[in-house]
């Protein structure tokens, strides 16, 4: 969803890597908690009360989303996991993308919306950088758990011998999420040359069923939205992009500041399932390619 791309484009442009690690960053005052609730977040009450609210982003396939009323996705199900060695039952809330991951932050982890606001015990897919962390003070950045990369899916047919770089869609129509760092790339890409071919989508997923429609000849976008999407007419690879700042990112989880014992007990649930191959497992049951975390 465009929201979700929206964010992670802030979120990867926030960092400077011509600087050491927080060397820009000067600490502001230690958040207080405030009225919005935040009671029950630490480890030992949610031991006591025997379950964990993780929220996910809503109508995000096929990471979560609502099937048959309820939540499912890969996102859920490494929750599940995370309960599960936690000795709890999993809890989850789907939740709308705001304008940029710090406001996501903001509502879901650390202080709750202005209006009706509660936060999670955990937020899933957030994006992880080193001087990104270092900004938000009031978030642990923890429990990474995989990656994921900027792809590009094609018609086979239409690319019977060489696969599409972004320089043919000048001239070959290609489909991108409305609003994503797809759609900013292919924009600005020599000059705007490209602005007539880009074909933008409400979603990655009507992207991709526009491709296995006909009505464009490739898709740009998460590999694992491609992937999920793929049929045996459509191919995926990764190209060079030239001038793209990062086109891969590591995701893990967010866990409110004042609950360090939860984060490391949820990252040491995500290790366990990293190490055993059940992350990498629910991956492949869903057709996908596992990337594991990368360094950053």
């Amino acid at each position: 969803m465009a929201a979700i791309a929206a964010a992670l484009l802030a979120f990867l442009a926030s960092s400077d890597p011509a600087l050491a690690r927080c060397e820009d960053f000067v600490p502001g005052p230690k958040p207080q908690n405030t009225a919005r609730d935040i009671v029950g977040q630490d480890l030992d009450q949610i031991l006591e009360r025997g379950w964990i609210e993780f929220a996910l982003y809503e109508e995000f396939p096929p990471y979560s989303y609502l099937e048959g009323g309820k939540p499912a996705g890969i996102d859920v199900e490494i929750g599940a996991l995370i309960a599960e060695d936690l000795g709890v039952e999993p809890r989850f809330r789907l939740v709308a993308a705001g304008e940029n991951l710090d406001a996501d932050l903001r509502n879901y982890v650390w202080k709750g919306a202005i209006i009706g606001g509660r936060v999670s015990n955990v937020m899933m897919r957030v994006p992880y950088d080193s001087e990104y962390a270092c900004r938000v003070e009031q978030v642990v950045f923890t429990g990474q758990y995989a990656s994921e990369r900027i792809a590009i899916a094609y018609d086979k047919a239409a690319y019977p011998e060489d696969a599409p770089v972004p320089a043919y869609f000048r001239f070959d129509p290609v489909a991108v999420e409305n609003d994503s760092i797809s759609d900013f790339y292919l924009s600005g890409l020599a000059g705007g040359q490209l602005l007539g071919m880009i074909h933008r989508y409400p979603t990655m997923e009507d992207g991709m069923a526009a491709l296995a429609g006909g009505e464009v000849k490739a898709a740009m976008g998460p590999i694992g939205q491609l992937e999920a999407g793929l049929n045996e007419a459509i191919a995926i690879h990764e190209p060079p992009l030239p001038g793209f700042a990062s086109g891969e990112w590591t995701l893990g989880v967010a866990v409110h500041m004042a609950y360090r014992g939860l984060g490391y007990a949820v990252d040491d649930a995500i290790y366990n399932a990293l190490s055993d191959g059940r992350i990498a497992a629910i991956y492949e049951a869903h057709g996908l390619t596992f990337n594991p975390p990368i360094d950053r």
